[in-house]
Parts: C-alpha cells; structure tokens; sequence
C-alpha cells in the first residue's frame, strides 16, 4: 500500500504555514512568554491524506474552529480556507507517505489577571507533515486507572491540548503492564474511549459504542464509520457500556485518525481475532476514503 511506504524519520518531510508563508519543517514559533506555553491555551484538530484522498477535511476544519472558540480563542480562519490551504500545502507533497493535517490556534498573551487567553491575540498556522499510516495489526488494551473529565472540569468538547496529558498517563501506565493502550472510564464507571481512540465491539452481529456523553470527543472517524455501517444494513447501537460487556465482546475495533479503523487483540488476559464486522468497517471506510478526493 502506497501510504504504508516506510521511510526513515530524517527523509519524511513537514510544510507549516504560519502568517501568510510557507515554511519547510518545524520553525519555531512559542516563546517563554507565550500564553501557550504557560497555561497551554493550544487547540488543534487532525485529518489525514493518503492514496490521493483527504477523506472528511472539511469537518475537521470546521472542528478545529469550534474547539478554539470553546477554549476562549478567536477563530481567525474560516474551515473553508482551511481546506484551501491545505490542498495548496499537499501539492507540494509525492503522495508516497501519507500526510497528516493538523490545523492549530493558540493565544499568545492573557486577558483578565492573565489566566484567560486574550482572544485577539490568537494565531494560526498548519502543518502537514508525512507520517505513515500503521499497518492494521491491531493493539492490546487495559483498564486505565485514570478516568475521563466531566464537561464540568474540563474543555471536553474541544481538541485541546490542554486534555491530552491525561491520555498520555493512561497510555503510560498502560504499557507499563504490557499492553499497548488504555481502555479509559469516565467518572460513572462507563467506558468511554481508548487513550488515543474511539472504541466499538460486537457481539452477535450488533455494533456497540459508547454514547456521546460530553466526556469525551464523538470522533469524525468514529461517525463516519457509524454512518457507513448503518448504511450497509448493520445494527449500531450507541449506549452507555460497562467493562464487563467489553469483556464478553466477539470482536473490538477502534476508530481514529491516525489509521482510520484497527481492531483490538487483546483486553487484559483474553486474546481476540480481527472479525468480519471489523473488516466490514475498515473496508467500509478506505472505499468512502477513496471516493471522496
């Protein structure tokens, strides 16, 4: 597969526009100043392009929008020039690897007291940058110890920065066990996601998925896969769902941007198989993918 082409980390090329030019690589762009860096009012949003195809770029422009309104910033780019840029920026690209999209804002100075982000102060710039798609061989998952916040506490609606240090600690103590992801809970005890993903399984032909609850982000992937599987004639069913029925699944898959649809092999000590829903879904996905441009 073209967007698997592996290349060692020196030959895989990054472009960042950042006011009004192109760059190549990553210049820097925060300083010590920043009110980024000190209370890290950062927001971002991920698309990925490979085969040619940049499959849902314009929700995920659209996203990046809300997520700095939500965080107190000022969304100086509308999605539509987003998407515009970004189709400039991938020309430059072979299409040998593929590409990950990431738009970003963040504040550089306070409003009131400092604490909030003065949203006239807010920048942009975008990223594209070739990272290759993993290979669907799937990854193992355990219970985190660490829960999702409540909208209460936290921007959980936003793709903020600000969110993903407690993904990264569950992810870590993860793989501190052995397993290579966390299966994460929200503050009720449900399950929410994965530490880098949205989570589905089945069981006698059913897909089940956690419901969107405001603890964690209803993925694009995850609604586009939903919205595909619907359309094929499978049942989904979005619930609130314990560990327990996870356990008991015939199959588990994750969906995401990085690499779009990957079944799970393993939750604690029971080994599973890719299954034919799983399949169903992937396939599902890289046909829409392709079709879109």
């Amino acid at each position: 597969m073209s967007h698997a082409s592996q290349a060692s980390s020196s030959e895989l090329r990054t472009r960042t526009f950042v006011d009004g030019d192109w760059h190549d690589g990553s210049p820097a762009l925060i300083g010590p100043k920043s009110h980024a860096m000190w209370l890290g009012s950062t927001v971002f949003d991920g698309a990925r392009w490979f085969d040619g195809a940049a499959p849902d770029l314009d929700l995920h422009c659209r996203r990046v929008n809300r997520s700095a309104e939500a965080l107190g910033l000022k969304a100086t780019m509308p999605a539509e020039e987003i998407v515009a840029l970004t189709r400039e920026g991938l020309s430059d690209f072979s299409g040998k690897v593929a590409v990950y999209i990431r738009p970003m804002y963040w504040a550089e100075d306070g409003g009131y007291m400092g604490v909030p982000a003065d949203p006239d102060s807010t920048r942009f710039c975008l990223c594209l940058y070739e990272t290759p798609m993993i290979e669907p061989a799937g990854f193992s998952v355990t219970v985190s110890p660490f829960r999702r916040p409540t909208p209460e506490t936290m921007p959980t609606l936003a793709k903020a920065g600000c969110l993903y240090p407690n993904n990264a600690r569950a992810i870590l103590e993860a793989r501190s066990r052995g397993f290579g992801n966390a299966l994460v809970l929200d503050m009720l005890g449900n399950v929410a996601e994965t530490g880098t993903s949205n989570i589905f399984f089945v069981k006698e032909g059913v897909v089940y998925t956690p419901v969107p609850n405001g603890c964690f982000l209803n993925g694009i992937t995850r609604q586009r896969v939903i919205a595909l599987l619907r359309e094929a004639g499978r049942e989904v069913v979005e619930k609130s769902l314990s560990v327990t029925e996870f356990m008991d699944a015939d199959e588990i898959f994750s969906t995401g941007n990085h690499s779009k649809v990957v079944p799970v092999n393993r939750i604690e000590g029971r080994e599973l198989q890719p299954g034919p829903v799983y399949r169903e879904a992937r396939e599902a996905y890289m046909a829409f993918a392709r079709s879109a441009g």
